[in-house]
Protein backbone atom coordinates (compact mmCIF):
# COMPACT_ATOMS: atom_id res chain seq x y z
CA UNK A 1 0.00 0.00 0.00
CA UNK A 2 1.34 3.58 -0.89
CA UNK A 3 1.47 6.64 1.05
CA UNK A 4 -1.32 7.53 3.26
CA UNK A 5 -2.48 11.48 2.45
CA UNK A 6 -4.18 13.33 5.16
CA UNK A 7 -5.66 16.20 2.86
CA UNK A 8 -6.76 16.62 -0.64
CA UNK A 9 -4.47 19.08 -1.27
CA UNK A 10 -1.70 16.97 -0.32
CA UNK A 11 -3.13 14.23 -2.70
CA UNK A 12 -3.99 16.31 -5.49
CA UNK A 13 -0.20 16.67 -6.92
CA UNK A 14 -0.31 12.53 -6.77
CA UNK A 15 -3.34 12.62 -8.70
CA UNK A 16 -1.97 14.69 -11.45
CA UNK A 17 0.66 12.44 -11.54
CA UNK A 18 -0.73 9.74 -12.00
CA UNK A 19 -2.56 11.58 -15.33
CA UNK A 20 0.75 12.01 -17.39
CA UNK A 21 -0.99 10.88 -20.54
CA UNK A 22 -2.82 13.33 -22.55
CA UNK A 23 -5.31 10.65 -24.40
CA UNK A 24 -6.01 9.38 -20.51
CA UNK A 25 -6.48 13.51 -19.43
CA UNK A 26 -9.06 13.38 -22.42
CA UNK A 27 -11.05 10.50 -21.47
CA UNK A 28 -11.26 11.57 -18.13
CA UNK A 29 -12.63 14.86 -19.62
CA UNK A 30 -15.16 13.04 -22.09
CA UNK A 31 -16.02 10.83 -19.13
CA UNK A 32 -16.73 13.51 -16.42
CA UNK A 33 -18.47 15.86 -19.05
CA UNK A 34 -20.48 13.19 -19.87
CA UNK A 35 -21.16 12.69 -16.13
CA UNK A 36 -22.61 16.15 -15.24
CA UNK A 37 -24.78 16.16 -18.38
CA UNK A 38 -26.71 12.71 -17.18
CA UNK A 39 -26.90 14.11 -14.10
CA UNK A 40 -28.41 17.43 -15.24
CA UNK A 41 -30.95 15.36 -17.81
CA UNK A 42 -31.62 13.16 -15.20
CA UNK A 43 -32.40 16.03 -12.76
CA UNK A 44 -34.40 17.66 -15.61
CA UNK A 45 -36.36 15.05 -16.81
CA UNK A 46 -36.54 13.08 -13.90
CA UNK A 47 -35.92 9.84 -15.97
CA UNK A 48 -34.43 8.25 -12.58
CA UNK A 49 -33.54 5.10 -14.78
CA UNK A 50 -30.56 7.11 -16.13
CA UNK A 51 -28.55 7.54 -12.82
CA UNK A 52 -27.03 4.36 -12.71
CA UNK A 53 -25.37 5.08 -16.04
CA UNK A 54 -23.00 7.56 -14.61
CA UNK A 55 -20.93 5.29 -12.55
CA UNK A 56 -20.56 3.24 -15.59
CA UNK A 57 -19.82 6.42 -18.08
CA UNK A 58 -17.65 8.31 -15.66
CA UNK A 59 -15.63 5.14 -14.25
CA UNK A 60 -15.72 3.68 -17.59
CA UNK A 61 -14.06 6.52 -19.65
CA UNK A 62 -11.14 6.82 -16.92
CA UNK A 63 -10.57 3.46 -16.83
CA UNK A 64 -9.99 2.93 -20.42
CA UNK A 65 -7.76 5.68 -19.94
CA UNK A 66 -5.78 4.38 -17.44
CA UNK A 67 -5.83 0.71 -18.60
CA UNK A 68 -4.66 1.12 -22.22
CA UNK A 69 -2.87 4.55 -22.28
CA UNK A 70 -1.60 5.72 -18.86
CA UNK A 71 -1.01 2.06 -18.02
CA UNK A 72 -1.27 2.38 -14.56
CA UNK A 73 -4.33 1.70 -11.84
CA UNK A 74 -6.74 4.24 -11.04
CA UNK A 75 -5.87 5.92 -7.87
CA UNK A 76 -9.74 5.55 -7.22
CA UNK A 77 -8.92 1.59 -6.03
CA UNK A 78 -7.23 2.98 -3.07
CA UNK A 79 -8.09 6.55 -2.80
CA UNK A 80 -11.88 6.46 -3.40
CA UNK A 81 -13.08 10.22 -1.92
CA UNK A 82 -9.71 11.92 -3.15
CA UNK A 83 -9.99 10.61 -6.98
CA UNK A 84 -12.98 11.53 -7.16
CA UNK A 85 -12.62 14.98 -5.89
CA UNK A 86 -9.46 15.97 -8.15
CA UNK A 87 -11.03 14.16 -11.00
CA UNK A 88 -13.94 17.32 -10.76
CA UNK A 89 -11.23 19.71 -9.84
CA UNK A 90 -8.72 18.47 -12.79
CA UNK A 91 -11.85 18.78 -15.16
CA UNK A 92 -12.86 21.80 -14.12
CA UNK A 93 -9.21 23.07 -14.50
CA UNK A 94 -8.99 21.96 -17.60
CA UNK A 95 -12.45 23.22 -19.02
CA UNK A 96 -10.67 26.69 -17.38
CA UNK A 97 -7.65 26.89 -18.92
CA UNK A 98 -5.54 25.94 -15.75
CA UNK A 99 -4.70 23.01 -17.01
CA UNK A 100 -4.15 21.54 -20.47
CA UNK A 101 -4.39 17.83 -21.67
CA UNK A 102 -1.22 17.30 -22.61
CA UNK A 103 0.83 17.55 -18.92
CA UNK A 104 3.71 18.44 -20.78
CA UNK A 105 2.31 21.98 -21.92
CA UNK A 106 1.80 23.41 -18.48
CA UNK A 107 3.77 25.55 -16.82
CA UNK A 108 4.38 24.60 -13.41
CA UNK A 109 1.20 25.93 -11.28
Amino acid sequence: MGKKYSSLKEFYPFYLSEHSNTTCRVLHFIGTGLVFLLLFSTLLTQRWWLLPLIPIVGYGFAWIGHFFFEKNKPATFQYPGYSLASDFIMFFDILTGKRKFNPQNESHI
